[in-house]
């Protein structure tokens, strides 16, 4: 019996394949984020106008630093992890070399009373946590990172 005939069986195009469900979470999260911008528009535009009044009131301030230094840190960590995993083509090295100093730098951006014993274990967490996480799902479970 030939196999393309068989209704039970399974052709899976596996230089694609890893772009299936990417597409559908895409899809799903845009389908839901227009349904919010149409239920709840009006106001969230409102909510966000009074952000600058309701601050100045109260005396309050957010931390631009921060703000700033965490949008630029997530978004250097995407464009990076792909470029640096095109060099390594499957193997899982964009998010292990990236992850690591993504991890540091927003560790030091957060923390408060900065001191030698937090810099160390900031600096071990970013060490071992990507590692750990690309070892168990690239090596262990053969999941494909970038």
């Amino acid at each position: 019996m030939n196999q393309e005939s068989d209704p039970f069986s399974i052709a899976i195009d596996f230089p694609q394949s890893h772009l299936f469900f990417p597409n559908i979470v895409h899809w799903v999260l845009l389908i839901l984020a227009l349904s919010i911008a149409l239920v709840h528009g009006r106001e969230i535009i409102h909510h966000v106008q009074g952000w600058a009044e309701s601050y100045r009131e109260h005396g309050l301030d957010y931390d631009r630093l921060r703000l700033f230094g965490t949008l630029g840190l997530v978004i250097a960590y995407f464009l990076l992890m792909n470029w640096v995993g095109q060099l390594f083509p499957n193997t899982g090295m964009g998010f292990l070399l990236v992850s690591m100093p993504f991890m540091a730098l927003l560790s030091l951006l957060y923390v408060h009373d900065i001191n030698r014993k937090k810099v160390l274990i900031i600096l071990a967490n970013a060490i071992i946590a990507p590692f750990m996480a690309w070892y168990v799902l690239a090596q262990l479970f053969f999941i494909t990172l970038p």
